[in-house]
This record gives C-alpha cells, sequence and structure tokens, in this order.
C-alpha cells in the first residue's frame, strides 16, 4: 500500500496519505474509530470505501477557527486538540478528538466554517474524507446520520463541561483528567507532552502546572521527565481527577453505546 503526499486546508503544510486498498472477501479492513465501527457492516463497507487513510503528524494545524472545511478527520490512533482563540491567538484547549470522534462535525449540522481551532496533539493515524463525499454518505446512511447526531449532543455536553471545568476546579483535579483524557487517546501509558504545552492546553502559567505535576508525582501517579509522561497509578489519577472526567466519560457511554 502506497503513500501519497496531500496538502491540507491551510495549503502549507502537509500529510502522508494512504489510499485504501478494495475489500478483500475475508472482511473489512481494521477500522478503530468507534463511530464507524457503530455502522453497520454494509454502510461501514460504503463509507470506508470512499475515505483514505492519513497519518497525523504532531503540532501540525489541521484547521483554522473561521476556515472552510474541506475535510473531516476520524481517528483512529493519533487524537487532535481543540483550541479556542482569543484575540486571534490559540490560547485554550476546549476538547479533544481521538478515536472516540471525528474532527468536522459542525459539516453535520450543514456549517462550512470550522469552529475551533485544531492542532494534532498526537501522532497517528486516521481516516480522511473530502466535504462533498460525505455529505452525499450523510444523506444516503441514515445510520452514519444517527451517530453523529449522537455524536454532537455528546459534544455539546463536553464542551459544556470543560467550560464548567475551568472556572471552578483548580489546576491539580484539571491536570489529571486531562491526562487520562490524552492516555484514552494515546491508547498507552506512556506519551510526550511539555509543561509549556501543558500550560497552554490549560490555560494556566507553566509554574502552575509544574507544581501539579510534582505533586502527582510525589503521589506515585505519574512520572514525567523531559517531555515524557508515563501514568504510573490509573485508578489513583482517576481518584485525583475532578469529576468532569467520569461525567464525560458516563455521557459518552449512555449516548454512544
Amino acid at each position: 500500500m502506497g503513500y501519497v503526499r496531500c496538502q491540507t486546508v491551510e495549503g502549507n503544510t502537509f500529510v502522508y496519505c494512504r489510499r485504501l486498498e478494495a475489500q478483500t472477501e475475508i472482511g473489512l479492513p481494521s477500522v478503530q474509530n468507534h463511530l464507524i465501527e457503530l455502522l453497520p457492516r454494509a454502510d461501514r463497507a460504503h463509507f470506508l470505501g470512499i475515505c483514505e487513510e492519513v497519518e497525523l503528524v504532531l503540532a501540525d494545524v489541521i484547521s483554522e477557527r473561521g476556515a472552510l472545511t474541506r475535510h473531516v478527520y476520524f481517528p483512529t490512533q493519533g487524537f487532535i486538540s481543540l483550541v479556542t482563540p482569543i484575540d486571534g491567538k490559540p490560547v485554550l484547549e476546549v476538547g479533544m478528538v481521538g478515536s472516540e470522534g471525528m474532527l468536522g462535525a459542525q459539516i453535520v449540522l450543514g456549517v462550512a466554517k470550522a469552529p475551533l481551532h485544531a492542532l494534532v496533539q498526537g501522532p497517528g493515524s486516521a481516516w480522511r474524507i473530502a466535504t462533498a463525499p460525505f455529505r452525499k454518505e450523510l444523506a444516503r446512511s441514515k445510520a452514519l446520520r444517527a451517530a453523529l447526531d449522537r455524536y454532537l449532543y455528546v459534544t455539546m455536553v463536553q464542551l459544556a463541561s470543560s467550560a464548567a471545568c475551568l472556572r471552578f476546579h483548580q489546576i491539580g483535579p484539571r491536570l489529571a483528567r486531562w491526562l487520562l483524557m490524552t492516555q484514552d487517546r494515546a491508547h498507552s501509558a506512556n506519551f510526550h507532552v511539555t509543561h509549556e504545552f501543558l500550560a497552554f492546553m490549560l490555560g494556566v502559567r507553566r509554574v502552575g502546572v509544574t507544581t501539579a505535576a510534582v505533586q502527582l508525582q510525589r503521589q506515585g501517579l505519574i512520572e514525567y521527565r523531559r517531555g515524557a509522561v508515563t501514568v504510573l497509578n490509573r485508578r489513583g489519577l482517576e481518584a485525583a481527577a475532578c469529576s468532569c472526567y467520569a461525567t464525560d466519560k458516563r455521557t459518552y457511554a449512555d449516548v454512544m453505546h
């Protein structure tokens, strides 16, 4: 299976794409995205037939707020931060998209412009489809439309949760929540992140993140060295996180399963 160079929305960065091969008699290719896996077999096969597999590159900007959406993404291994800009500069993460979701859900609502800045936070793969065939597939597949309608509801709930979390919860529990969200989407206890990036994501000064990270290390919940994070005690980290983490997971499970 060969790779081809594919231009992104902004026109000045590139990702490497891998085109989907024909289906075999053995079965469908590995999907690893929950929204696609929810589809009936025939709908899933048709949908994958018009997708291409792309590699998400760490720190690449996939879309800018207000830019026209040319592709939607269904991550499998990689994951994407949704960042809200203030005065033209992205300053605060309000959501994260991994194998549980999709980037470009506004297309389901008939809106072509991206509402948020989308930044690759974890490298990996994703299924990608251009907006025109995606709209046709939405009209064709009732199962796809139903799944994405439910996902839009989950996204609305999670955005509201993020706003309340920022206002009422302290940095330590918020950091624990963010690390759990990242681990879920990285599919690994090990991932890379710097204090500067954490401060950017949480909307706080670096010194606050450093203090909170040191406390989590002292409790034996994580190990942090030169930007590499290892979750040592998943259950303890969940206990240290604010209630928003469990609430968001419960909402997704109730609505999407």
